[in-house]
């Protein structure tokens, strides 16, 4: 084929086309003239005659279907032209690279029109698109797939929606029951999946564990979410496999293309898949269906930019720690002070811990951030003891998180701090939140013991908040309970937040343990603990979180007033 498409195209602009003899040609060739207001032919060669595009000029199927283009190509001023075409129904096409040629400028009605079969080119090539668009194992299409049949809604306009389906468990059943297991219930799950849908709608496996969904939108953007809700219904019966009846849940997130749902919807089809998977993922937490939402993207990417700023503020060292004093209540003197992480980003912003800590743990960047946070406290308190002559007397609360403690190995941290500074471990108040023990209460449990054993203090932040379970706090050895400031502020006009701090105190003494109160704001409220059995205070009363310098001058003035007490 090449060489015959080479030899066409020797002379110059194949103006001695008609010159040659078209037996010696190997590929289908006619040569055409204008009679009338038809055409007819001049000549055609064996291989065109055994090609079947017909050698009557009033029954050629070639001459009536290309007659607009062969018109078109005498009137111009072309001397040549080449365009694909394909002759037949959908099984039985036959496919050409068809060109067009003038024997010379001056011959305005002829022209000679050669036929390159690539019919068996264009089959395999169509076989191959279709293996490679093909998931093997369901015989849906694959990822590259849904993509094409996103491309060809578009083209055919209206408005569309991609739904992405997420399995939940997956990963789990497949490492449990193995891989035979997996692959049947994804079989299993596709033909469900099927037959929820109408007959217009399309689904493909774009992913291990998640398919896609392209439906048409009519008027009511709506339907998307039924459909969604009645695919969820349908994955709700038990699968059975092997001796086991396993139940799917599944996350859907619904992205909308064309005109789409206002703003939102989207012509790149990477970009409609993205949301659509974007949406399935916050669709995991609360277990409902969820559209996309621009803001939400937006608030992702702020997310990703702000771990990125985070990242090279830790490693640069540009976070610093306030601190916040805890008082006696039956004194009013101040035992210790908790170190609070505070970041100013590259903008001059001061970021909320409850806006950066989130981030951090997300991305795993806790981890050095708690490392920094320990050595920064450790190095403080021993630079407020050389400042005090020897010992200020304070002890400094430190807050884990608990992804923190399940990916770092905490106690020899703490006990490399402490060694470093030359601290005791009483010095330091360890905080856990109640999530960090429910997580992996075995693992958190061995921590605390290893913690107890250089000394440290152990408290329960936020204590009332999570998951509170009894037994964790007979079991573990937990000094202090930190009752959540949601209970204390507005205390004494709410009978409910007093009989909540009551028992929160009855347990603690029960169990041996000290209390500390968190936002107290009036000497009302804290003398009102304090009558209750409290043992510490904590909270605006006494004084905001402070620079180290700061919280240095009020160990200070705090030392000179017990020293005037003690001498009058």
């Amino acid at each position: 084929m090449a060489t015959a498409s080479s030899d066409l195209s020797s002379s110059p602009a194949g103006c001695d086309l008609l010159d040659r003899d078209l037996e010696m040609i190997p590929i289908p060739t006619v040569q055409v003239v204008r009679e009338g207001t038809g055409f007819g032919f001049l000549a055609v060669n064996r291989a065109y005659r055994l090609a079947g595009l017909g050698v009557i000029a009033d029954r050629s199927p070639m001459l009536a279907l290309l007659a607009s283009r062969i018109d078109a190509f005498l009137r111009s001023t072309d001397l040549r032209t080449d365009f694909d075409w394909s002759i037949g129904q959908v099984i039985d096409s036959r496919y050409y690279r068809v060109t067009i040629a003038r024997p010379s400028p001056g011959l305005r009605d002829r022209c000679q029109i050669a036929f390159i079969d690539l019919t068996a080119q264009v089959h395999t090539e169509r076989s191959l698109r279709r293996e490679m668009t093909t998931d093997s194992l369901t015989g849906l299409p694959n990822r590259e797939g849904f993509g094409d049949m996103i491309e060809a809604a578009q083209a055919d306009g209206g408005d569309h929606a991609v739904l992405v389906i997420d399995l939940d468990r997956f990963g789990r059943l497949n490492a449990c029951l193995g891989g035979l297991a997996g692959d049947e219930l994804l079989i299993t799950v596709a033909r469900r999946i099927k037959g929820a849908l109408r007959a217009r709608d399309a689904i493909a496996r774009i992913g291990g564990d998640e398919f896609g969904i392209l439906m048409a939108v009519d008027d009511d953007a709506n339907e998307a979410t039924r459909l969604a809700e009645r695919i969820q219904r349908t994955l709700s019966a038990p699968f059975r496999l092997s001796d086991y009846e396993i139940g799917i849940e599944c996350s859907i997130g619904i992205a909308f293309g064309g005109g789409g749902e206002g703003d939102d919807g989207v012509e790149d089809v990477e970009e409609l898949i993205r949301n659509a998977q974007f949406a399935a993922k916050r669709a995991k937490s609360g277990r409902q269906v969820e559209r996309y939402q621009t803001h939400a993207f937006t608030i992702a990417r702020e997310q990703f930019a702000m771990e990125t700023a985070l990242r090279r503020a830790i490693e640069e060292r540009q976070l610093r720690l306030a601190f916040q004093p805890i008082c006696d209540l039956a004194s009013g003197s101040i035992v210790s002070f908790e170190a609070l992480a505070r970041w100013r980003d590259p903008h001059g912003v001061e970021q909320e811990p409850s806006v950066f800590i989130p981030v951090a743990e997300e991305s795993g960047l806790i981890v050095p951030l708690g490392r920094w946070a320990m050595e920064e406290a450790a190095r403080t308190l021993r630079w407020w003891d050389e400042e005090c002559g020897g010992t200020c007397g304070m002890r400094m609360g430190v807050n884990l998180s608990a992804i923190q403690m399940q990916r770092d190995d905490i106690a020899p941290v703490v006990e490399a701090a402490l060694i470093r500074h030359e601290l005791k471990g009483d010095r330091f108040t360890i905080e856990l939140t109640e999530s960090a023990i429910v997580s992996d209460p075995d693992r958190i449990a061995g921590i605390m013991h290893a913690l107890k054993g250089l000394g440290c203090t152990l408290a329960m932040d936020d204590f009332g908040t999570g998951y509170s379970n009894l037994a964790y706090l007979q079991k573990l050895p937990i000094d202090i309970l930190k009752i959540d400031r949601s209970f204390v502020s507005g205390m004494l006009g709410d009978r409910d937040k007093i009989a909540i701090v009551r028992a929160v105190l009855s347990l603690a003494e029960a169990l041996g343990m000290k209390t500390t109160a968190e936002g107290i704001e009036s000497n009302e409220l804290a003398q009102t603990l304090a009558a209750l059995g409290c043992t510490y205070g904590q909270g605006y009363l006494y004084a905001r979180p402070l620079e180290a310098p700061d919280a240095l001058a009020m160990i200070g003035s705090a030392r000179a007033a017990a020293t005037t007490w003690s001498a009058s």
